[in-house]
């Protein structure tokens, strides 16, 4: 089953971080994808570019507006993700559990619909 490991971030934590540990989050990235890739799971990985070229768009009756900013009510920000293809729900926690980013913010684990979406 494929499963999206969705990376979340807090700008006020990532600036608390010294360059060695940013170092570190990033090199853990570079393990984690050798390792996904390496046992078959991996099925894609992106990045998202700096949040504060984003923008929020909503239509309210009938009429689209867009603001800047990536933020929706919240501190933290969707910053990148992992598409994996693992044999469960517990695997896929359990490599959510080996980003690096972990250790300073949360990974939302969420299985993908399959095409006739019964998961809903």
């Amino acid at each position: 089953m494929k499963y999206m490991l969705m990376i979340y971030m807090n700008t006020s934590i990532w600036e608390t971080l010294s360059e060695n540990e940013r170092n570190e989050v990033f090199q853990g990235h570079d393990a984690f994808i050798k390792e996904i890739t390496e046992s078959g799971e991996m099925v894609g990985t992106e990045a998202l570019a700096d949040p504060a070229n984003a923008a929020v768009v909503r239509v309210r009756g009938g009429v689209p507006a867009a603001t800047d900013g990536p933020y929706i009510e919240a501190g933290e920000f969707f910053c990148g993700y992992y598409l994996v293809d693992c044999e469960s729900g517990e695997r896929a926690v359990e490599l959510a559990a080996r980003i690096p980013d972990a250790r300073y913010t949360g990974i939302e684990v969420r299985p993908l619909m399959d095409q006739g979406g019964a998961e809903v």
